[in-house]
């Protein structure tokens, strides 16, 4: 059983810079695609980014953002830069089990889920 713990949300002005962190206890990381995901007051839950277990990722935020993982820490980052008042939300890492190299972007296809940070960009 994996658990997940996110940290590093807060509040920020517009433009700056946030990173957040998602240690994970009680399985061997490097078997996890680990995977960052947002929720909105009022919205769906939406994918931000995900990486892989070889430390290849994609994201939904056009750049801004990067997903790193460090395997000696059993946590994977979120750099968020250039932060904008819609970047607001709840952030929630995410693992999933694989044995191959997906990138997986729907939350359907992760296993576990941490409780999320919150992240608010002031205008």
């Amino acid at each position: 059983q994996v658990q997940l713990a996110e940290s590093g949300g807060g509040l920020v002005q517009a433009g700056g810079s946030l990173r957040l962190s998602c240690y994970a206890s009680g399985g061997t990381f490097s078997n996890y695609a680990m995977g960052w995901f947002r929720q909105a007051p009022g919205k769906e839950r939406e994918f931000v980014a995900v990486i892989n277990r070889l430390g290849s990722s994609t994201d939904s935020v056009s750049g801004r953002f990067t997903i790193s993982r460090d395997y000696a820490k059993n946590t994977v980052y979120l750099q968020m830069n250039s932060l904008k008042p819609e970047d607001t939300a709840v952030y929630s890492c995410a693992a999933r089990y694989t044995s191959n190299n997906e990138l997986y972007t729907t939350e359907e296809r992760y296993d576990y889920w941490g409780r999320g940070t919150q992240v608010t960009v002031s205008s």
